[in-house]
């Protein structure tokens, strides 16, 4: 089969959420020690410390704490945002069928606006299931799952509290889908200029790690301000601004890069098992249905 009959053939659009599922269960662990950094204040919060009080306080299992949430927040958030890039990438081709670069972060920024909002009621479940267990005993949550941690958030916050932290949300998941699945493809497409072969899991290794490094860098400051503000039942910062404003005057620039190594650890493994799981699943499909 020639590449223009491949380029046919139109993969389903919830390949990018299933790949997106798959490469959390390995990756959850970094998640929960970033957010766990991300919050934690005064002494004895270095990656070391951290993850040294998970193991002896809770056992492995303190490393897969809300991990129901983050495949739901996946199947929501990672579904639509690639789903949303892909229908405006398909519109915004040349006639030669190529994209522009700015076309990719175009279609990555709005895919990722429109996914931060489906995801948002996941993700503060999640972060507020993660940093649980660093908590005090007497103001742990202690959801049963995720769905209780909806169900009670509703129930005892309000509806308003699924939107809690929904504007940084936005903000990342813009940066980090402009950032993620824009500059993939940018980098795949030199890659390719470069000589090497688009099918081959070795591109899209090297792509998808380069996208890493560029995502962890760009989102880390709104990602530090965003699990802050879905940590808190109560208002503490005004908006995104606010929060970038006072952690820098409270505990100076290099705050805003808290969690930054495990970020990066969790990112980078995480981009490149959601690129090659992607790329293998529409290759099998394409496979099947030709």
């Amino acid at each position: 089969m020639t590449a223009v009959q491949k380029k046919k053939i139109e993969t389903p659009f919830y390949f990018g959420g299933a790949a997106s599922c798959c490469a959390v269960v390995f990756t959850h662990p970094m998640d929960l020690l970033k957010v766990r950094l991300q919050t934690a204040r005064g002494n004895n919060t270095g990656f070391v410390n951290v993850v040294s009080s998970i193991a002896k306080t809770q056992g492995i299992q303190g490393f897969y704490k809300g991990l129901s949430a983050s495949l739901l927040r996946q199947a929501s958030y990672s579904t639509v945002r690639f789903a949303v890039y892909e229908q405006i990438i398909k519109r915004m081709k040349r006639a030669d069928g190529s994209v522009s670069n700015l076309a990719s972060i175009v279609a990555g920024m709005i895919g990722g606006a429109v996914g931060g909002i489906c995801g948002n009621p996941a993700d503060v479940a999640n972060v507020r299931m993660q940093n649980d267990g660093s908590l005090p005993i007497e103001k742990r949550r202690n959801y049963k799952g995720v769905i209780d941690a909806l169900v009670r958030m509703v129930r005892e916050e309000g509806p308003r509290s699924m939107l809690t932290g929904v504007g940084p949300n936005v903000t990342r998941g813009i940066l980090v889908t402009a950032s993620q699945i824009g500059t993939y493809d940018i980098f795949k497409k030199y890659l390719v200029i470069y000589g090497m072969d688009p099918d081959k899991v070795s591109t899209h290794f090297s792509s998808s790690a380069l996208a890493a490094l560029v995502a962890t860098t760009v989102c880390n400051p709104v990602d530090v301000a965003k699990t802050r503000i879905m940590n808190s039942s109560a208002k503490i910062y005004a908006n995104l601004g606010d929060a970038l404003v006072t952690i820098v005057r409270t505990e100076g620039p290099m705050a805003l890069f808290k969690g930054w190594t495990p970020s990066f650890i969790r990112l980078g493994p995480q981009t490149i098992l959601v690129f090659v799981f992607l790329e293998q699943f529409k290759s099998l499909y394409i496979k099947y249905k030709s």
